[in-house]
């Protein structure tokens, strides 16, 4: 599906947690360079993909997520330095609230992924610092700062209330906490040689992140003992821009890259590629699963296209 509107470059796509046709995308104009951002609500219908809602963003808008509680409540990340939060039942997709603390873009954005926690989400941005916000208030409940450059990327720990991990541009994988007392890392640790621009929780095992670089490299770590590696996995040939591990599969995850293929690994077999996908002639940005629908993964791209598909590598039963 090629994005409406003049020159959107994809950069960040998500699908729903309630529903399992919908999935959000965000892009933008001049590759992220300049101009105006759009975000778009599309759904999966009979292998056609259906723009259900879109709008524009006074600058660009790098990442999105939904809200894990409320359906229809997502928020995106924006270049301007602000989060938008905003309501799809809503007409014309309104934007509900507007936060801005940040000095620099915004990166990255999660929602908390455990339901007994409270429902905040989080922003990383290229200041060199992640906030914790609750969507009920414009202010931020806390900002902890660890990094020495861009944090890309934040995510929630599924399994563990109140902590999230981060990577950046000082090549580290940061374990936070928000019952720690001090707004600063609770572990952090050089991860690969090279810039380190997304990171994954296992669905499965609350102990294993894994992280993508600029080195070409997806790694694993056991948080438990983070002397070494648990795997690193080669094949991309420039930097790896997102991994997502599967929500289906303990040992499955996938990957795009710069050099415009989506990759899946079995990282319980000696040789973990799985499938190569070279399917948009464009920097391939955006990755993410459904969690309702075994298999299923979206993806966009700087080509102004997004595809939605189910590898048999990561469909097919073990």
């Amino acid at each position: 599906m090629t994005l409406t509107g003049r020159a959107r470059h994809g950069h960040s796509v998500c699908f729903s947690p309630f529903a399992r046709d919908r999935f959000a995308c965000v892009a933008g104009q001049n590759y992220g360079l300049s101009g105006v951002g759009t975000l778009y609500i599309i759904r999966s219908q009979e292998r056609h993909l259906v723009e259900l809602a879109s709008r524009e963003w006074r600058d660009m808008l790098f990442d999105v997520a939904w809200s894990e509680e409320a359906d229809g409540v997502l928020v995106t990340a924006s270049g301007d330095g602000s989060l938008q939060l905003w309501d799809i039942g809503r007409p014309e997709l309104e934007s509900v609230e507007i936060f801005n603390e940040h000095g620099q873009e915004v990166a990255s954005v999660d929602w908390t992924k455990v339901r007994s926690a409270p429902q905040h989400f989080l922003s990383s941005s290229w200041d060199g610092s992640l906030k914790l916000w609750d969507p009920n208030r414009r202010e931020s409940l806390n900002t902890y700062l660890g990094h020495s450059g861009i944090v890309y990327e934040t995510v929630w720990s599924p399994s563990v209330a109140g902590l999230f991990a981060s990577v950046g541009s000082d090549q580290t994988l940061a374990l936070w906490s928000v019952k720690h007392s001090l707004p600063h890392p609770v572990q952090q640790f050089r991860a690969h040689d090279g810039e380190v621009l997304s990171c994954d929780w296992s669905k499965y095992d609350e102990n294993i992140l894994v992280t993508a670089s600029v080195d070409q490299l997806v790694r694993g770590w056991d948080v438990r003992n983070i002397t070494s590696p648990v795997f690193s996995l080669s094949g991309h040939t420039m930097a790896v821009r997102k991994v997502r591990c599967s929500p289906h599969e303990r040992n499955l995850l996938a990957s795009c890259s710069y050099d415009f293929s989506v990759r899946t690994w079995d990282v319980c077999q000696r040789d973990s590629l799985l499938e190569t996908f070279v399917h948009h002639p464009e920097f391939t940005i955006g990755l993410d699963f459904n969690l309702h629908i075994k298999g299923e993964v979206v993806d966009c791209s700087w080509d102004e296209t997004v595809c939605v598909y189910m590898p048999r590598s990561l469909s097919q039963p073990k």
